[in-house]
């Protein structure tokens, strides 16, 4: 395999991706490690779900960041199967064109971030250009979408986000924040044709932009993280795994709905809070703290909670969340 792929799958330090700085309240980028520990969840889930099985050496799994800027969770799954999968497919170059073509996608929620998402995955901006690790595209893009979005304009907001049309309504060239995934009422066509066919993900798995500025009137923003989890439940994966703000537990702010949903339908298996949003995302201050959640589409029943108190992990707990 060239050195170019074989760079971008082995151990990196220091790792550029806990370097670049966040871009805006949208583009909170996730650490790398941060990523890893949601992962980690994962696979122990899907081990119990599947009689020991390991996700990682299964080349039919199909995994989808919706809401994808630095390209962490596509690049830290690729690095996984890449070795995962290692004894079904024995050359690297076919093993890793396997992943990226067929099992890893993603959506990007601007121009710029899918740019960094395809470098981070592909080794290339260029899905298909010569320094790409990926072999069997048929276009720059590959497997991470990116299109500029248009809001549709309800009075003075945005019918399916919220956005406020004095902050939006922006002139050709100018990036809206209309996130594809968001902006419309049949997320599973809008899925088929970004990716061209019919897609059912077995995992959904990111850290979703988490509120609109102005999108409750005036100065005030409004929550839109939900809305990325309530599409995402509409595609039926068997797991679904999210970075959210910690207040969603709270209710309230138009939140009491998605909270009792989310809690009354027991299929959220684990949760883990930081009161501290920087003990998480280290240089991030954000007022509530933040956690992630893993829903479950076979579990019913306690969850599994783990409380990050400031820089101290408590024991993990099962308890009912409603």
């Amino acid at each position: 395999m060239n050195g170019r792929a074989s760079f971008s799958l082995r151990d990196r330090n220091p790792d550029v991706l806990t370097c670049i700085a966040n871009l805006s309240n949208d583009e909170v980028f996730t650490p790398p490690e941060f990523a890893n520990k949601m992962l980690d969840t994962l696979a122990e889930a899907w081990s119990a779900n599947n009689d020991g099985a390991n996700i990682w050496t299964d080349s039919s799994v199909r995994f989808l960041d919706p809401c994808t800027k630095s390209g962490v969770f596509l690049r830290e799954i690729t690095s996984r199967l890449a070795k995962g999968l290692a004894d079904e497919i024995p050359n690297l170059d076919d093993r890793v064109n396997h992943i990226v073509t067929k099992q890893i996608f993603g959506i990007g929620i601007t121009h710029l971030t899918s740019l960094l998402a395809r470098r981070s995955v592909y080794c290339s901006k260029n899905a298909k250009g010569k320094h790409s690790i990926a072999k069997g595209f048929k276009n720059a893009t590959g497997n991470i979408w990116f299109q500029p979005m248009k809001h549709i304009w309800a009075g003075n907001n945005c019918k399916f986000c919220g956005a406020g049309r004095s902050v939006f309504d922006r002139a050709e060239g100018l990036e809206t924040h209309a996130y594809a995934f968001i902006h419309t009422d049949n997320p599973k066509a809008q899925v088929a044709s970004m990716f061209g066919g019919n897609m059912q993900f077995d995992v959904i798995i990111g850290n979703p932009p988490y509120q609109m500025t102005g999108g409750a009137g005036g100065s005030s923003d409004s929550s839109i993280y939900h809305l990325f989890i309530e599409q995402a439940l509409k595609l039926d994966p068997c797991f679904l795994t999210m970075v959210i703000p910690s207040r969603w537990l709270a209710g309230g702010r138009g939140m009491d709905e998605f909270r009792k949903t989310m809690l009354t339908g027991k299929h959220i298996s684990h949760l883990v809070d930081y009161t501290k949003m920087s003990t998480a995302f280290p240089g991030v201050d954000f007022e509530g703290g933040v956690g992630y959640f893993l829903w479950d589409r076979n579990h019913q029943g306690a969850c599994e909670y783990k409380l990050m108190l400031g820089d101290e992990e408590q024991p993990a707990i099962i308890r009912k969340l409603v």
